[in-house]
C-alpha cells in the first residue's frame, strides 16, 4: 500500500478483517507500507500490520513478493503510480477520485485493460448494506419509473479560515474541492442507483481565498506551519443539476462549509410507486415508502438494515446489532480480493472512475461557462 495516513488506515483494517468476517479464499498478507517518511511509515507499518516497508513507490512495485498494490496517495500522484503497477502486473485499486484529469483516467483505464489486471476504484457507500439494499429495490422494480435523485454531501471542517492550506485545497494536487473530494461520492451512488448521467449545469463558490500554510495531521485535522498565507485554487461548494440518461431529473450538492454537519451523506430517490432516502450519519438505516401501502397508515418507514435479507449483514452480528463506517472498506476490499481469485472485473472499476472523471470534468466545465454541458461517455 502506498500512503498510510486517513485512507491506509482504513484499508488496512479492512484487509486484517476480511477472513475475520467472511469465508473466503481471500487472506490478504500485508506485506508491504510505503511513504516518503521513513520514521512515519515505519511507525504506521508497526500500529497497523505491516511486514516491511519502502520510501520510493517504485521499489515497491518491483518486488515480486507483491500482487497488489493499494494507492491511498494524494490525487495528482494516481496516475503515474497505477500505470506503473500495471505494467508490471499488479492488481490496482485506488482512492478516489481515479485521477486528476480526464486525459489521466483515460490512460489509466487503457493501461489496466492492455496488461489484463483486475482495477477498482474506492467508492466505499457503494457497499453500505442500505445502498445496496436500495439497489435491489430500484432493480426489482418496486419503486417503479424514478422521477428524482437528489444528494447532498455536507461537511464543515475546513469553515474556520484558519484551517491550513493543505493538499486538498490546491487544485494542481486534489483537481477540485468539494466536488472531487465528496461530491465524487455523490456522483458514483447516483450512477450506480439510478444509471449514467446525460447533461449537466452547475455552479461553485469559494468563500475563503487564503489561508496558512500547513499540512494534514491525521483524519481530517491539519497543522499551519507557517503564518504565510497561500491562495485557495479548488472550490468550497458546488452545487448542480443532471439530466440523466432514463429521463430522472437529478439535484446535487457539496460543500464543505456547512456548520453542524461533519459528514452528512444522504439521497433521496423518489419513483412513481415510493421512494427511499438515506443519510451516512445514521447508515444502518434505510427509510422506505410504497404507495400501495394501505390508506391512512401511509408513510415512510424506518428499515434497519441488519437482517440476514440485507447484503452482507449475515456476516456480522444479530439482527439490530448495527456494523459501521469501517465495514464499508471491508466489503469494498473483500470484493476486490474476491475478483482476483475469481478473475472476474469487481465494480466499481477504472471504467467507472473514468466516467466519474467525464462528470466531474464537465461540472467544472459548466461552472466556469455558466451553460449545460453534455457529459460524454466513456470508451
Amino acid at each position: 500500500m502506498i500512503g498510510y495516513q486517513f485512507m491506509g488506515k482504513a484499508h488496512s483494517h479492512a484487509y486484517r478483517d476480511i477472513p475475520f468476517f467472511f469465508s473466503t479464499k481471500a487472506k490478504p498478507i500485508l506485506k508491504a507500507l510505503c511513504g516518503r517518511n521513513k520514521e512515519a511509515v515505519e511507525e504506521a507499518a508497526e500500529t497497523m500490520g505491516w511486514e516491511s516497508v519502502e520510501t520510493d513507490w517504485r521499489e515497491l512495485i518491483k518486488r515480486d513478493d507483491i500482487d497488489v498494490i493499494d494507492i491511498v496517495t494524494p490525487n495528482h500522484t494516481h496516475a503515474e503510480i497505477a500505470i506503473a503497477a500495471a505494467k508490471a502486473g499488479k492488481h490496482i485499486i485506488t482512492e478516489k477520485p481515479l485521477a486528476l484529469t480526464v486525459e489521466e483516467a483515460k490512460e489509466m483505464k487503457e493501461a489496466v485493460e492492455q496488461h489484463q489486471v483486475i482495477h477498482m476504484i474506492c467508492h466505499n457507500y457503494r457497499f453500505v448494506p442500505a445502498i445496496q439494499y436500495t439497489k435491489q429495490l430500484i432493480d426489482q422494480g418496486r419503486l417503479g419509473k424514478i422521477f428524482h435523485f437528489r444528494a447532498n454531501y455536507l461537511q464543515d471542517f475546513i469553515i474556520d479560515p484558519n484551517f491550513p492550506l493543505i493538499w486538498r485545497l490546491k487544485k494542481e494536487v486534489s483537481g477540485s474541492g468539494s466536488l472531487g473530494d465528496i461530491g465524487a461520492h455523490s456522483i458514483d451512488l447516483a450512477r450506480f442507483l439510478v444509471g449514467e448521467m446525460d447533461e449537466v449545469v452547475a455552479m461553485t463558490e469559494t468563500f475563503i481565498k487564503e489561508r496558512p500554510l500547513g499540512e494534514m495531521s491525521g483524519g481530517l485535522k491539519a497543522e499551519a506551519n507557517s503564518q504565510e498565507l497561500g491562495e485557495v485554487t479548488v472550490d468550497d461548494a458546488v452545487a448542480f443539476m443532471v439530466r440523466f440518461d432514463s429521463g430522472t431529473f437529478g439535484t446535487f450538492e457539496a460543500t464543505r462549509f456547512a456548520t453542524g454537519n461533519r459528514n452528512r451523506n444522504t439521497f433521496e430517490i423518489n419513483g412513481e410507486k415510493g421512494s427511499v432516502r438515506w443519510d451516512m450519519e445514521n447508515m444502518n438505516h434505510l427509510d422506505v415508502y410504497f404507495t400501495d401501502d394501505e390508506k391512512g397508515t401511509q408513510g415512510f418507514r424506518r428499515v434497519l438494515c441488519t437482517e440476514e435479507e440485507h447484503p452482507y449483514a449475515e456476516a456480522y452480528w444479530p439482527a439490530g446489532h448495527i456494523i459501521g463506517y469501517e465495514h464499508t472498506f471491508i466489503h469494498l476490499l473483500y470484493e476486490f480480493c474476491e475478483s482476483i481469485i475469481n478473475k472476474k472485473q469487481a465494480k466499481p472499476d477504472f471504467h467507472d472512475g473514468y466516467q466519474n472523471q467525464l462528470i466531474l470534468d464537465a461540472i467544472q466545465k459548466s461552472a466556469t461557462h455558466k451553460r449545460w454541458e453534455k457529459i460524454p461517455k466513456a470508451d
